[in-house]
């Protein structure tokens, strides 16, 4: 059949939102450039008319400058346009973007999913539990091992009440050794002279006996 009728040929895929978008920029950016070089052509002409009297030589430059003001005016009508028609193109690629993101991350949640559940198979509850059973069992015997290691042997019984009154005891003890202490420095201390120790005294050229100021001294007899 194909070859009686032949084939058809394949429909080209049509163009690319994106590759749309990168034309109407491109064509918008012509535009521009062309409101930009009436710009120049309108300053140059304010400038002439500045310079010129009234007369037929300033309206002739006035009707170009007009001439160009219309056409600017259309260029700035025809880059609205373009930059509104941008703007749209954007927008829907915005959201078809976001659609496929959207499906991107359905597909890898589905996924994600499907590999939780494979590996959720290949646990066993029941094991989980035998585990921790056999860990905690062997926690207790590690336990009863370092209590077995750290047990005392032959060690007599004390009473904490008789320990308790014999550390009272020594206590008291002390103290009085110390209260006491102070005696025997008083007791080797040396005694104190009983007599008061007279004044030296001294004798002038005849004789007498004389006090610390020459005057002969009296003495005091009872």
């Amino acid at each position: 059949m194909n070859r009686l009728f032949g084939k058809g040929k394949p429909k080209e895929p049509g163009p690319s939102i994106d590759d749309c978008i990168k034309g109407v920029d491109q064509r918008a950016e012509g535009v521009e450039r062309k409101i930009q070089a009436l710009e120049n052509d309108l300053r140059k002409f304010r400038d002439q008319m500045s310079k010129m009297r009234e007369g037929p030589g300033k309206n002739a430059v006035k009707a170009k400058a007009l001439r160009i003001l219309k056409q600017k005016k259309m260029y700035e009508q025809q880059l609205d346009n373009l930059r509104g028609q941008s703007f749209n193109m954007e927008q829907a690629n915005y959201a078809n973007q976001a659609l496929k993101d959207t499906h991107t991350t359905v597909i890898a949640m589905r996924e994600g999913m499907n590999q939780m559940k494979k590996e959720f198979k290949k646990i066993n509850i029941d094991d989980i539990d035998d585990v921790q059973d056999d860990l905690a069992d062997m926690l207790d015997q590690a336990n009863e091992v370092q209590e077995a290691l750290g047990r005392s042997y032959n060690t007599p019984e004390i009473d904490e009440d008789e320990l308790n009154a014999e550390l009272d005891a020594l206590g008291e003890e002390i103290g009085l050794d110390e209260d006491a202490s102070y005696l025997d420095d008083v007791l080797k201390a040396p005694e104190a002279p009983i007599t008061k120790p007279e004044a030296a005294t001294s004798k002038n050229k005849d004789g007498v006996a004389v006090d610390e100021f020459g005057l002969p001294q009296i003495s005091n007899t009872h």
